[in-house]
């Protein structure tokens, strides 16, 4: 198969003729990188901007259930210093650790904290929260003790997998446990903001967190930041409105001290309403070709050589005829009529005839060039799991992992771990809090401070 754009080696050994391409694809992440990196120390054009041209962080952070690091990424762009991580899957050390040397104070990787948040009892041996508690303090002290006056912000971004809308008669009674225990991890995470009091926490969690299904968990932590001296504000946003390239809805919440928040956002008389902005009114649409455009083309089941992560899944012959027939933003109502036949799935077509409306329209189908992708989730490599094939019509393949990666906003340079895999990392890339909202709402919540400084703590 001939492309016209870019020079690449397949892991199959087959060349593909890239003449227009005036550069390699590894002097391109170079150029790439050096751009973003003299961007962030450029004075700021809108407030999602700090201005980069001193050793002193706007902020100190600590990354509660950090994952693979896109909050922790967002908050060191924010400006910030981000001291430590926590994540009981070790999985995502490296990636985290890898990814996020700070831009001041010692330039430090942040620590990576493997630890379970919740108590170790009788019924659950395997909490560690009294070992990680001694070790937040003293890394916390520490820090504090050498940047004087500097505030602190908690991001608690707990996995959104107990607040999602999966069967539960689809679940094993072990995993079903696991779901209602880590539904607490929010209010097990509230214990250290009453020891540390941060003078800013931020929260994001699925749009649907605060249905009365789910016990009203949001409710409770938001209620007991309140009780812990907090202005609170919460509210659904998408992440298209703030410079991502996806649909995705998410909840939000922010809270900022109440004896150092600036009063110009607070929206009500007593001082405990913070408000939540719907969108960064001074960032441009991203659209999905924008964002992946300039990535070299694949083929189902290649690694580029140069770019970390191009990678993708491999399809079956059947699938390849699927994906080839698909046009970018249709159904999948095509395939009931291709150049190959009927192509459509019998499961499919049964559920379609039983319930008398087509279900499924976006598997096997291409994502569209001119509108943010759908929502990227663990399975974003996959087709026959949403509309993730290229839009590109030239590539007959499912998105890479580098492409998901950039659908959530990280950039090119971000390397996942392990490289030789893929439903790991594709885990980690769907899991993760896109890292432009993170420094969105980082920079907000600076902005929410009074100007007169950090009250001592």
């Amino acid at each position: 198969m001939r492309t016209d754009r870019g020079l690449h080696r397949a892991k199959n050994g087959r060349r593909h003729d890239e003449s227009v391409r005036p550069r390699s694809a590894r002097l391109e992440l170079a150029l790439r990188v050096a751009e973003r990196e003299a961007k962030l120390r450029r004075r700021p054009n809108h407030p999602a901007d700090v201005l980069l041209t001193t050793k002193e962080p706007a902020f100190l952070a600590v990354d509660f259930f950090c994952g693979a690091g896109g909050t922790t990424r967002g908050l060191i762009d924010a400006g910030g210093y981000v001291i430590a991580g926590i994540d009981k899957e070790t999985r995502c050390r490296d990636t985290f650790v890898e990814n996020n040397r700070n831009r001041f104070l010692d330039e430090a990787k942040p620590r990576f904290f493997d630890r379970d948040v919740f108590e170790r009892t009788a019924e659950y041996p395997t909490g560690e929260h009294e070992i990680l508690a001694q070790e937040l303090a003293e890394v916390i002290a520490q820090r504090r003790s050498s940047a004087p006056g500097i505030p602190l912000l908690f991001a608690i971004c707990a996995p959104c997998q107990p607040f999602t809308t999966l069967a539960r008669r689809e679940m094993s009674a072990e995993r079903l446990e696991k779901r209602e225990r880590d539904s607490n991890l929010l209010m097990a995470a509230a214990r250290f903001v009453a020891v540390h009091q941060p003078e800013m926490v931020l929260s994001e969690n699925v749009a649907g967190i605060n249905d009365p299904r789910f016990g009203g968990i949001w409710s409770e932590f938001q209620s007991e930041l309140e009780r812990l001296g907090y202005a609170t504000g919460t509210r659904v946003v998408c992440v298209s409105k703030f410079g991502v390239p996806q649909y995705r809805k998410r909840s939000i919440l922010i809270a900022v001290k109440r004896d150092v928040v600036n009063a110009e956002r607070l929206t009500d008389l007593l001082g405990r309403q913070l408000s939540v902005p719907a969108s960064d009114p001074a960032i441009e649409p991203m659209t999905v070709e924008k964002a992946i455009g300039h990535l070299p083309p694949l083929g189902a089941g290649e690694t580029h050589p140069d770019v970390p992560n191009h990678r993708t899944r491999s399809l079956s012959a059947t699938n390849i005829r699927r994906i080839s027939c698909a046009k970018p933003g249709e159904s999948n109502a095509y395939l009931e009529d291709t150049v190959f036949g009927d192509l459509s799935l019998p499961c499919h077509r049964r559920v379609n005839a039983r319930l008398n409306d087509r279900c499924f329209g976006d598997v096997y189908t291409r994502m569209r060039p001119d509108g943010p992708s759908p929502t990227i989730t663990t399975k974003c490599h996959s087709i026959s799991n949403g509309r993730f094939g290229h839009y590109d019509v030239r590539q007959t393949r499912g998105i890479s992992l580098r492409e998901a990666a950039a659908l959530q906003s990280f950039d090119d340079d971000y390397v996942f771990y392990p490289q030789n895999q893929i439903d790991p990392v594709a885990r980690m890339i769907g899991n993760a809090v896109p890292p432009r909202l993170a420094r969105f709402f980082a920079s907000y919540l600076v902005g929410s401070l009074s100007q007169d400084g950090v009250v001592a703590r």
